[in-house]
This record gives structure tokens, C-alpha cells and sequence, in this order.
């Protein structure tokens, strides 16, 4: 496995130790900040890679979305039978080239960095701390020792006795949990289209996401050290802002964001074209004055 995945252990340390390096002359190479930074720098450069995902995610929910009463019918005709239902309704996702699955592509695509990452940073925590891909023995000192927030971030929850440790792991599994509650409620609320929920199947997962992964974040959260934490929440963040530029500036059909932007739309449109007929009808007042022609007057002949 350690073969397999040390491509990765090079990635995660090299990016870590580029961003170090940029910033050490401005906050130290021993600060913490310089640490924490390199890790959001690391979540930034992976979410900006992940985009072409995201747009596939979108594009898939949508065209379950549109494919909802279809699938409706099936589940109806094949209610005893679940061998079958399940059946048609995969050559029903393959004729129209959609996936189920694709909701979770992001996440399955960060989970080998995210494994990385802890590998790296739980062999900082150990004693000496583990040299690992460009992470030098020299580095990895240094990030040992770095802190955030008072407490290091190559240690955990249960494997620290120090207080501060645990406040500031509690305070970062608090935020990772929200985050992650708040953006799957957002897409819910806002960005699911108002459908029969009694036998919707994509409404139905879409509730266990809502209220199983904060639970697992948070039971499985007491094992990583902070900075993989730090990680977390900081590409929480990042789905929750562009979930909602998202969701505000292309929402899907049907769903109660669409319903606001074209109310939204309507009355702009609406107020737009009594501007346009005022100015017409100014310009078409002035053009007809200009156009007047005025008759010339007689002078009078001089006896």
C-alpha cells in the first residue's frame, strides 16, 4: 500500500513545502501560520483542480432530476420485483449517459489526498517525526512543532492530554460537522426541485447524506491530528461558497432558487421596458419637433 499511494505522499509534501517555502520569509519557517497556511494552500490547488467534477456532479443531479417521473414508473411497475426495478433503472441511466453515484465523485476524488495527508502528518506527531517525500527530517520538526491556535497540529483529540489540544480538535469538529450539515441542507432547501418525497429515491439519499456524514465527521474526527482537521474544514468552506454562487446564479430548474431568480428576472424585465417607451417616446417627441417644417414668412412689399 505504502508503495501504491507514495506518489501521493511526494504530492501532499511537495505542495506543502513549496507554500512553506513562499511564506517563510513572511511569517517564519517555524510559525504555525506558515504550517496551516501550506495546508489551505494544499486545499485550494485540489478544489481548484476538482472544478471539472463539480460541473460533472451538477450536470448529473440535474439529469436525475429530469429523469425523476420516469423512474417513478419504474418503481411502480417493478414494485415486487427489486431485481428488475433495479434493472431498468440502470439501462435507464445508461441511455440517457447519467450516474447516481456522481454526487459523490468529489469526495471519493479528495479521498486519497485526504489519506495522504493524515499519513503525513500522523508521522510528524511520531517521536522522532517521520521524514516523508519532500519532507525533509529537518521539516518535519519544524511542523511538529508548529501551532495552531496554541495547539499542535500533528496531534489529536485522543492522543493528547493537553487541554488546548482537545478544545481546539472539538472546535474544528464542531465547524467540519456544521459545514458539512449546512451545505447539504442548503441543496436541499434551495436546489432540489418540489417533487412527491414518499418514493423519491434521490430526495431519500440526499436525507442520509444530510444527517450521516456530520455523524461520522464527528465520531471519526477524535483520530486526526489537527492539521488534517484544518484540511477538512477548510474544503467544507469551500463547498458551502460554491455550492451557493452555484445555487444563485444557476439554479436547477423547478427548484425554489429557479422560481426566485426568474420572479427576479421578471421584474426586472418589467421595469426595463417603461424606461425603453419613456426614452422611445422622448426621442419620438424630439424627432417630430426637429421634423417640423416651418413655413416662411411673407415679407411685406414696400410701397
Amino acid at each position: 500500500m505504502g508503495t501504491i499511494l507514495n506518489p501521493l505522499y511526494w504530492l501532499v509534501s511537495g505542495v506543502m513545502v513549496a507554500i512553506h517555502k513562499l511564506l517563510s520569509p513572511i511569517f517564519g519557517a517555524t510559525s504555525g501560520v506558515t504550517w496551516s497556511l501550506s495546508i489551505v494552500g494544499l486545499v485550494v490547488l485540489i478544489r481548484t483542480l476538482l472544478i471539472p467534477l463539480f460541473v460533472k456532479q451538477i450536470k448529473s443531479q440535474r439529469a436525475l432530476t429530469a429523469l425523476q417521473p420516469e423512474m417513478k414508473k419504474i418503481q411502480q411497475k417493478y414494485k415486487d420485483d427489486r431485481q428488475k426495478q433495479s434493472e431498468e433503472l440502470m439501462k435507464l441511466y445508461k441511455e440517457h449517459k447519467t450516474n447516481p453515484l456522481a454526487s459523490c465523485f468529489p469526495i471519493l476524488a479528495q479521498a486519497p489526498i485526504f489519506f495522504a495527508l493524515f499519513t503525513v502528518l500522523n508521522g510528524i506527531a511520531k517521536n522522532p517525526p517521520h521524514a516523508r517525500g519532500a519532507l525533509t527530517s529537518q521539516l518535519a520538526e519544524q511542523a511538529a512543532q508548529a501551532r495552531f491556535f496554541g495547539a499542535k497540529i500533528s496531534q489529536t483529540f485522543l492522543g493528547s492530554t493537553d487541554g488546548q489540544v482537545k478544545l481546539v480538535t472539538i472546535l474544528l469538529i464542531v465547524l467540519m460537522s456544521a459545514t458539512t450539515f449546512t451545505t447539504q441542507r442548503q441543496l436541499m432547501m434551495k436546489n432540489m426541485p418540489k417533487m412527491d418525497s414518499s418514493n423519491n429515491m434521490m430526495l431519500q439519499q440526499q436525507k442520509i447524506m444530510l444527517y450521516l456524514f456530520p455523524i461520522i465527521f464527528a465520531l471519526s474526527g477524535v483520530n486526526f491530528p489537527i492539521g488534517v482537521l484544518i484540511y477538512w474544514s477548510t474544503t467544507n468552506l469551500w463547498t458551502w461558497a460554491q455550492q451557493f454562487y452555484v445555487i444563485k446564479r444557476n439554479p436547477t430548474p423547478g427548484s425554489p432558487a429557479w422560481e426566485e431568480l426568474q420572479k427576479k428576472r421578471g421584474s426586472d424585465s418589467d421595469s426595463k421596458p417603461e424606461s425603453d417607451a419613456t426614452n422611445n417616446g422622448s426621442v419620438a417627441t424630439d424627432e417630430s419637433k426637429q421634423g417640423q417644417r416651418r413655413q416662411p414668412r411673407r415679407k411685406k412689399k414696400r410701397k
